[in-house]
């Protein structure tokens, strides 16, 4: 049975509900590894963007475009790492070169003394989320069986979500407890970070989970650059399904309106949050990230994939137009809060939808195509929010991207959505 019908819906197999789920090894100890990863950069997350404004003195401009950057070069790396992931059918390599940048370089915050070092370092900390993010999803859909794919990405993203929950504790008990400077603090992210490595090299496994990994085309892949939806030819691997790239269309139209949330942080902090509740209202964000993520990955293995997109991103809608019109401290805190039910309806669900779209052999391009979208379409968006920011004032660039989030949210309602073997 296909993983979704003709109308891009998931259709679990018949018996799916009978089976209780557990996850795989490879899920778990990938699980763990994000977690721990994302406790390392949550406890520098939260506290960078103010520092950038408040510390080294970068304007607003400039916080949009040291994030957008490093998720654009990002981007390249991400397609780049799928696509050869696929041509050798080995993923592990790459995953754990890619956290090991990560946590080397991302504890360099402390010593920066301008905003230009900041983009360096968090350019080089991408490149690691780069390598890594392609083939680890594609790991994590080879390790699940179909009928459970949405429920394996939301816990997956739930307990990414918690690590961003604990890294901003430690972030504020580090602060308020034991009265660190802020540098001392981005010192601590490296403890975290160190042990992702260690468990990435020591639990997740190549074989997925005792099922040898098939090759991933019997003929040669075609160059990088040829990994566009064309027509193949002798020699070529198979094209990447059309419906995938119809899926792209919307998600990069909701992409260009979804900005950095540093963004969110400085909106907070006009509202009148408090510096040091900042950690908190990131804490209230990821912990509702994490509760709702696996429920939500679970529901699109029953109703679909398509119908929580479309109600993620018409909520993004509903948070960004209130983060326009808010006034007052406790509405930051409110809008925090709904803004992670929009995380737990989509992110998992999105990258299911893309494992459902395309072959198991061709995973690796394809996550790799899809986090490269997001990743270059956060460029401009993130530059493109802060400058209108700059220019006619925080609620204009909310209601932007309130506006386009409408606009993709009802792109993806209508295309046309198909298995890959239909």
């Amino acid at each position: 049975m296909s993983p979704i019908p003709p109308d891009g819906n998931a259709q679990p197999r018949a018996n799916a509900s009978a089976v209780r789920w557990m996850p795989t090894r490879n899920v778990l100890a990938l699980a763990a590894v994000s977690f721990l990863t994302d406790a390392s950069s949550e406890i520098i997350a939260p506290l960078l963007p103010l520092f950038l404004v408040g510390t080294l003195g970068a304007t607003v401009s400039m916080v949009g475009v040291i994030e957008g950057s490093a998720e654009a070069v990002a981007s390249l790396l991400k397609l780049a790492s799928g696509w050869w992931s696929d041509r050798v059918s080995r993923r592990k390599p790459l995953i754990v070169a890619g956290y090991t940048i990560a946590s080397l370089v991302r504890p360099l915050v402390a010593i920066a003394q301008s905003a230009s070092q900041v983009l360096a370092i968090r350019l080089v900390d991408r490149v690691g989320k780069g390598i890594r993010g392609a083939p680890r999803d594609a790991l994590l859909a080879a390790s699940t069986p179909v009928e459970f794919r949405g429920r394996a990405f939301g816990f997956h993203r739930a307990a990414d979500h918690a690590g961003a929950v604990v890294g901003p504790l430690i972030a504020l008990a580090c602060l308020q407890w034991l009265g660190m400077p802020v540098r001392h603090v981005f010192w601590v992210a490296a403890i975290p970070g160190a042990m992702a490595v260690l468990v990435a090299i020591a639990f997740v496994r190549e074989d997925y989970d005792g099922r040898a990994p098939a090759r991933a085309v019997s003929a040669p892949l075609a160059p990088l650059a040829a990994v566009a939806p064309v027509v193949p030819g002798p020699g070529t691997a198979p094209a990447l399904p059309r419906s995938f790239w119809r899926a792209m269309v919307p998600i990069l139209v909701f992409t260009l309106g979804n900005s950095t949330d540093a963004f969110l942080l400085l909106r907070a902090s006009q509202l009148g949050v408090p510096t040091a509740l900042i950690p908190l209202v990131w804490v209230l964000l990821h912990l509702v990230k994490s509760a709702s993520s696996t429920p939500a990955g679970a529901w699109s293995d029953r109703v679909g994939r398509r119908p929580l997109i479309v109600a993620g991103w018409g909520l993004y809608a509903v948070v960004y137009a209130g983060f326009s019109l808010a006034t007052d401290p406790w509405h930051a805190w409110a809008l925090f809060g709904v803004y992670g039910v929009v995380f737990g309806l989509t992110e998992g669900t999105e990258k299911a939808l893309v494992a459902d779209l395309v072959p198991a052999p061709r995973r690796g391009t394809a996550f790799g195509w899809y986090q490269a979208t997001v990743g270059v379409a956060a460029l401009p968006a993130s530059i493109a929010f802060g400058v209108v920011w700059d220019a006619y004032g925080s609620p204009a660039a909310f209601g932007m991207g309130a506006a386009l989030a409408v606009v993709a949210a009802i792109i993806m309602s209508l295309v046309v959505l198909a298995p890959p073997d239909a």
